[in-house]
């Protein structure tokens, strides 16, 4: 069954605004049960205990996190989500702008079985030490 674009958009509204709300089990409840994202070709987070996980590594590193949705791109049950963050490390208290982008297959019920994320992890960690 291929999903309907617009209602693609409409979820990838709602994953963008549970980045903002700063909550890791809201981002992870947008997956399958046992859905998993992989981020940079790292080891996949299988399941939405282990996606929280690694969401929240991210929350810690960036408490203020703002996610921008910068576009989307649907085929059937496939999309490509494009997204900029923004926030102030919380170690460094240097400021991150960065931009990615998640690539998805998506159930029926439209929720993510396979993120595989990608962003410039050279740059962040330039912006970890340097700021923007």
């Amino acid at each position: 069954m291929s999903i309907d674009a617009a209602d693609i958009k409409a979820m990838a509204e709602r994953y963008t605004a549970a980045w903002c709300s700063g909550s890791a089990e809201a981002v992870a409840a947008f997956f399958d049960e046992d859905g998993q994202i992989s981020i940079n070709d790292g080891v996949p987070s299988v399941g939405r205990a282990e996606i929280a996980e690694t969401m929240q590594t991210f929350f810690e590193d960036l408490p203020d996190m703002v996610l921008e949705l910068d576009g989307i791109r649907a085929a059937g049950n496939r999309a490509i989500f494009m997204w900029t963050l923004s926030g102030v490390h919380s170690e460094t208290g240097k400021n991150l702008r960065i931009s990615g982008w998640e690539s998805w297959r998506l159930s029926d019920e439209i929720q993510i079985i396979q993120s595989v994320g990608c962003y410039d992890s050279e740059e962040y960690e330039r912006q970890v030490e340097e700021g923007v």
